[in-house]
Order: structure tokens, then C-alpha cells, then sequence
């Protein structure tokens, strides 16, 4: 959770923003008396504004996601370990593979401009229903690869696949979160490079989200 806020302000790890650990950097933001009452009014706000309730994720470790809450992409490389004290490794990936968690996670942009994303990126991603989702994954992954074996047969190797959907990259100027859907099962997958995936979401998506990500297919 510390990690969450302190990488929720400052882009790289302490040593690089000048700082000795996370606990100085978020004492750093909250010694500013008007940054501490923004961030209060914007926490009032945003749980009078509350469009659905938090799940408990069930991952096999601890972690403080939510599922169907909003998080951007250092949130969530915190909230894993992946963004710590230490360090903040760059990352431009639309998937990341955790072996030490037995985890890999996507994060889905459904609606692509080809301005932001080149031809080989321009995924074919969807809501199927509230529960099954479609998904592409990049095009160097080629069935029978040691990365398509990972996510076909994840529930057999007790691996976890997690979806972080968003509709845009950005929305009225501003870089758009990602809604946690939580983990997901494996149901099919047919072609290479890219191969195309059907899973099955493990809670229902928010049903203000399920018309936005699946109006590719209406």
C-alpha cells in the first residue's frame, strides 16, 4: 500500500527522486498542507462518486488490488513488487510475466487508435459477455511457444492469468486507468502469432464497463 501511494506521485524509485525510502517521499507530499487537503476532498469525492464495490482479489499471495477497482500501470507494478524501494524498471509492455507469483497479467486498451499503437500492436480485444472475455495476445507469441504453453495450461501449473482493461489510452487529456477484472481461466485459443484467447473472467465484469468493451462485436 505504500508502495501504491508513494508510485501514485513520483516516477521512479527513492534514490532517483532524492529520496532515502518510500516512507520520505510520502512524507514529503504530506507535509504540503495543500496537497494533504486535496487528496482528502478527492477521496470524499470519489466514495460519494462509488460505481461499484471492491472484491477481494485471490491471488496465492498477498496483495492490496482490488478487483474492479481503477489503478494506473505504476499502481499496479507496485502493488506486485515489481516497482519497490529499489527500484522501477522501465516498462512499455501490454503484458508482464511474474515467475516468482506464478502470475502474468494484461493490460488491455479496447479501443486503439493507430496513431498510439503500431499495426502489430493493434490487438483484437472484447467483452464476449459478462463473464468471457477475447483476447490477442502480441504478435511474436506463436502457438506451441513456451509463453502460449504458460497460458493454456496455467490452471494445470497452478499460474494465474489477471485482465486490466481500460476503453482509451487517454480520455479528456489525461492518461486513463485500467478496471482490475481480476483472474481469468482459460476456455480456448485458436491461430499464431498472434493467437487469439477466450477467457473466463472469475467475478462478472461491472456491468457499467460490459457495453464498453464489448461494443466491437454489436
Amino acid at each position: 500500500m505504500l508502495a501504491i501511494f508513494y508510485y501514485s506521485f513520483y516516477n521512479a524509485h527513492p534514490a532517483s527522486e532524492g529520496f532515502s525510502s518510500l516512507e520520505e517521499g510520502v512524507a514529503t507530499v504530506l507535509a504540503q498542507p495543500e496537497y494533504k487537503e486535496e487528496i482528502k476532498e478527492l477521496l470524499q469525492f470519489l466514495y460519494q462518486s462509488l460505481e461499484t464495490m471492491e472484491i477481494e482479489n485471490d491471488f496465492d499471495f498477498a496483495c492490496p488490488l482490488g478487483v474492479h477497482c481503477n489503478y494506473n500501470t505504476s499502481q499496479v507494478l507496485a502493488a506486485l513488487g515489481y516497482y519497490n524501494a529499489e527500484k522501477s524498471p522501465a516498462f512499455r509492455e501490454g503484458v508482464k510475466h511474474f515467475e516468482d507469483k506464478n502470475l502474468d497479467i494484461f493490460f488491455i486498451t479496447l479501443n486503439k487508435s493507430e496513431k498510439d499503437f503500431s499495426p502489430s500492436t493493434l490487438y483484437d480485444d472484447y467483452a464476449i459477455n459478462e463473464r468471457l472475455f477475447h483476447w490477442q495476445t502480441q504478435s511474436r507469441v506463436a502457438e506451441g511457444s513456451k509463453t502460449a504453453e504458460r497460458y493454456i495450461y496455467h490452471k494445470k501449473r497452478n499460474h494465474q492469468i489477471a485482465l486490466f482493461v481500460r476503453e482509451y489510452k487517454k480520455e479528456n487529456g489525461y492518461t486513463s486507468p485500467f478496471v482490475f477484472l481480476g483472474t481469468a481461466d482459460h476456455v480456448s485459443h485458436s491461430g499464431s502469432k498472434p493467437m487469439s484467447f477466450v477467457w473466463r473472467l472469475n467475478e462478472e465484469m461491472p456491468s457499467y464497463l460490459v457495453p464498453r468493451a464489448n461494443k466491437n462485436i454489436l
